[in-house]
């Protein structure tokens, strides 16, 4: 006689709603990117048409600072990271990036530095700065950071 299977049951899991359609549609890209990459595309022509897809006003902005990155950090190669502008150090890590609001239904846009930016001051430092607009003093100020990331 064969011993009797018993089937577990897991105890009572907490329902997760997983990821939201704005979160699978960031994954979906980035798999699009890492193949692209591959492939040994253009990262500037991605980057490019990654900005121009975007809705006012994150496409101004997004023009804006992509110009502002040319100028004061050339250094920075542009790219796309989860579908989102971005631009990357020698070593292809990402030093910074910016963020729609409409993508992500936030109420700004955000101009990111990941830990290769060297921004370091201390023991805390801003990473994130969220925009709504671009007007001389906040250029003055991202060019100052930007020359500060890559420095």
């Amino acid at each position: 006689m064969s011993p009797a299977k018993t089937t577990a049951k897991p105890a009572a899991a907490k329902k997760s709603a997983g990821f939201t359609a704005e979160e699978k549609a960031a994954m979906k890209e980035r798999a699009r990117e890492l193949k692209a990459e591959a492939a040994k595309a253009d990262g500037e022509s991605l980057a490019l048409a990654a900005i121009a897809a975007l809705q006012e006003p994150d496409r101004g902005l997004a023009k804006r600072l992509h110009a502002l990155i040319k100028t004061h950090a050339p250094s920075l190669a542009a790219k796309t990271w989860y579908g989102m502008p971005a631009y990357a150090n020698a070593e292809g890590k990402v030093v910074c990036f910016f963020q729609s609001a409409q993508k992500f239904g936030a109420r700004y846009g955000t101009l990111g530095f990941n830990d290769a930016a060297h921004l370091d001051d201390g023991v805390l430092w801003p990473t994130a700065f969220a925009l709504t607009a671009l007007g001389p003093a906040e250029e003055a100020k991202i060019a100052a950071l930007l020359k500060k990331a890559v420095g």
